[in-house]
């Protein structure tokens, strides 16, 4: 077992431990298979910070694959990347020591932007499991390629899509790729057969919006957590059918506040933030056959809208549409401490072990401890133009997708 999952084991339990260890990806150590890395909550498992921080990194390759947002996957020594060339959307294999390309697989997309018109590319990360890459394109095209060959297994069109296009980065759990499709005002959660492309499932009470899900077992239940247009809603990874839903509506219209942040689990508690409401946590309980939500703490000040925070060590760090890194206390949801920035509201933090990373639109890496007494900044580098992705860590590698290219940099 990981540290982590032994840390959840003497908190919550062995079955809850080896529940969520069931429900990650086949990887090994340093992988960074799907959105936010192994288990969905943006921890690096096996970087290793220098005892002092070097004046610069050192780049060892720059591979041009075209323009896109999208987090890359990396898996048993491959780069999966997603992104926009031309007319057409691109998923690419790179061998992850050089940069080269092994395979890759296209199809034409017309996009149609307005106001996003600047971002025609892919927000979507890739999920890779079982052998296989599942993609999610900017007009809600959801293909399955073999992750050796990157040969098409099933490709469908989900519909609808969201004003600001498709960003739901999906998740693959027992067999099924589960993704949030459709519009803000109408779609859902749906499942598909991840060998045949099948629907085997859907939910459709609520809009998608932007934010991608999570797995959770609670109860013995595994479950989806997905944050919609206007809830927070678990649904039983088997049959789709809800466990429970909590409101979290928009605090308003045209203010810049959408729901698309992927929310923490720690055990059976789970965090989320977003809409303007700010930092919520809740404890799920069961009771009997049905579930319930108990509220264990809110925290109205810091509320992040373009990304997602990270939970480490008993404090959540995130990042507000105000530009502020936060540190929130995890068990009473007081703020410890806040810092002003400049990443107009989208850095995307990572746990890196003895470090957090913070990746700016600019492009710069803000690397500072994990403390709740004030923000301390380590070091700082300039890794990339205009990025949006998170930075994937790695021994002493550090991957980024910037507007462009995908970048490694090592810390030598």
């Amino acid at each position: 077992m990981t540290r982590d999952l032994l840390r959840h084991a003497r908190r919550f339990g062995l079955l809850s431990a080896i529940a969520l260890l069931a429900s990650a990806p086949d990887t090994r150590g340093g992988d960074w298979p799907q959105w936010r890395g192994p288990n969905r909550d943006a921890h690096a498992t096996d970087f290793k910070a220098p005892k002092e921080w070097p004046k610069e990194l050192k780049q060892q390759w720059k591979v041009t694959v075209g323009d896109g947002v999208a987090t890359p996957a990396l898996v048993g020594g491959k780069l999966f990347v997603f992104s926009r060339e031309g007319g057409a959307e691109v998923t690419r294999c790179l061998n992850a020591d050089t940069g080269k390309e092994l395979w890759k697989d296209k199809y034409d997309v017309n996009f149609q932007g307005k106001a996003d018109n600047g971002f025609p590319g892919p927000r979507a990360s890739p999920a890779v499991a079982d052998g296989r890459v599942v993609t999610f394109g900017v007009n809600g095209t959801l293909s399955c390629l073999k992750a050796d060959s990157g040969e098409k297994v099933w490709r469908v069109e989900t519909g609808n899509f969201p004003r600001f296009h498709t960003s739901c980065s999906p998740v693959i759990a027992d067999k099924l790729a589960i993704v949030q499709i459709g519009s803000d005002s109408s779609g859902g959660v749906t499942a598909y057969d991840l060998e045949s492309g099948a629907v085997k499932w859907k939910w459709t009470d609520e809009g998608a919006s932007y934010a991608s899900p999570v797995l959770m077992t609670a109860g013995g239940t595994k479950m989806v957590v997905a944050e919609t247009s206007a809830s927070v809603v678990g649904l039983g990874v088997a049959d789709g059918k809800t466990k429970w839903k909590t409101p979290f509506p928009l605090s308003g219209k045209g203010g810049g506040n959408y729901n698309a942040s992927t929310p923490m689990v720690d055990g059976e508690t789970l965090i989320f933030s977003g809409s303007g409401r700010g930092t919520r946590a809740f404890k799920v309980e069961k009771s009997g056959d049905s579930f319930a939500l108990k509220e264990l703490w809110a925290n109205k000040d810091n509320s992040v809208v373009y990304n997602s925070p990270v939970l480490k060590n008993g404090f959540v760090y995130g990042q507000t549409s105000r530009d502020e890194l936060f540190c929130v206390n995890a068990e009473t949801g007081k703020t410890a401490w806040t810092y002003m920035i400049s990443g107009r509201g989208y850095g995307n933090i990572v746990d890196a072990g003895t470090v957090l990373f913070s990746l700016t639109p600019a492009g710069k890496l803000l690397v500072f401890e994990p403390t709740d007494k004030e923000y301390k900044e380590l070091a700082h580098y300039t890794v990339g133009a205009s990025t949006y992705a998170y930075p994937i860590a790695t021994g002493n590698r550090i991957y980024v997708k910037d507007k462009d290219s995908v970048i490694l940099w090592t810390v030598e």
